[in-house]
């Protein structure tokens, strides 16, 4: 057998190490990107096979669960029932996604009974799913404020329920969208902050906020940094004095501010595709809408 002198030695080792180097950067380079999702909330007649085929086919990194073949509410899918659940995990370990989180239909603002009692149940009901699904985050909704002096007062009722679910969930965070009439940043700064330590975080829609107060996606993002774990995405254009959806890029929403901002505070989530088709039958098909998202959304990174 050939001996391998030294100088050999050194341009073979030279060879490998570099080689090893390249592939221990990889995975960093591919983590530096924008991690997509998508909402099923775009795709509400598509069952999970054909959710996660798609979702793998676009590059996307995860998916969050609406809605699966028509069923809103989750705990009555066959998917995520007890005897199907580990086949369910291992199909969306196969095909490399997560599930970012499930998106619950409840409402935070009740403070008076048979209404708040009604959304703790659903609530936790997502909790549980999430945490036998391994997902991380289970979202909510504020929704309503009361007028004049009693403002303050719902501001601290949606505190007060987020940190009772907070208490509740041991694995999965609460996660409170920017959403209904509660979409301007001091008072969600204000309720995050009562809640803060209680397992409690939120999703920035970045169109809800923006079209409804105006403010400066920048300064949301300044001020509520700390609390955003999750992104909602989606673009609008007024035409002839409504409001409409529209294929990213194409609108007017100030998304490019918006992802700046998160850029500069190094956020991590996902940038999730929100395209409303459920509510909105007139909006284009998901294979339209969800495979040109993300190299939509690549090119302001």
């Amino acid at each position: 057998m050939e001996q391998i002198n030294r100088k050999k030695f050194i341009k073979y080792s030279g060879i490998v190490l570099g080689a090893l180097s390249l592939a221990y950067k990889l995975p960093d380079a591919v983590i530096k990107g924008p991690k997509l999702s998508f909402s099923t909330l775009g795709c509400p007649k598509w069952d999970l096979p054909q959710i996660l085929d798609f979702a793998s086919k676009y590059d996307y990194q995860g998916v969050e669960i609406r809605i699966i073949a028509g069923e809103l509410d989750l705990n009555k899918s066959l998917w995520f029932s007890e005897a199907n659940m580990a086949s369910t995990k291992r199909m969306i370990s196969d095909k490399g996604l997560i599930i970012t989180d499930l998106g619950s239909s409840a409402h935070m603002h009740y403070n008076a009974n048979p209404d708040r009692d009604k959304n703790f149940d659903e609530a936790k009901k997502y909790i549980d799913l999430a945490q036998r699904l391994g997902s991380k985050y289970v979202r909510v909704f504020p929704e309503k404020l009361l007028s004049g002096e009693a403002r303050k007062a719902s501001l601290d009722t949606i505190a007060t329920n987020l940190k009772l679910l907070g208490n509740y969930a041991s694995q999965v965070m609460i996660l409170l969208e920017s959403h209904g009439e509660l979409v301007e940043m001091n008072e969600l700064q204000y309720v995050m902050q009562q809640a803060e330590n209680h397992n409690v975080g939120m999703i920035w829609d970045i169109h809800n906020m923006w079209a409804a107060s105006k403010q400066s996606p920048a300064e949301v993002c300044k001020k509520l940094a700390k609390y955003i774990r999750h992104v909602h995405v989606k673009d609008a254009k007024v035409i002839d004095g409504k409001e409409h959806y529209v294929l990213l890029g194409k609108g007017d929403v100030p998304l490019k501010e918006a992802f700046d901002s998160l850029k500069q505070v190094k956020y991590k989530g996902f940038y999730s595709l929100e395209w409303e088709k459920l509510w909105h039958p007139e909006l284009e098909e998901p294979e339209i809408a969800l495979a040109q998202y993300p190299d939509a959304l690549k090119r302001y990174f």
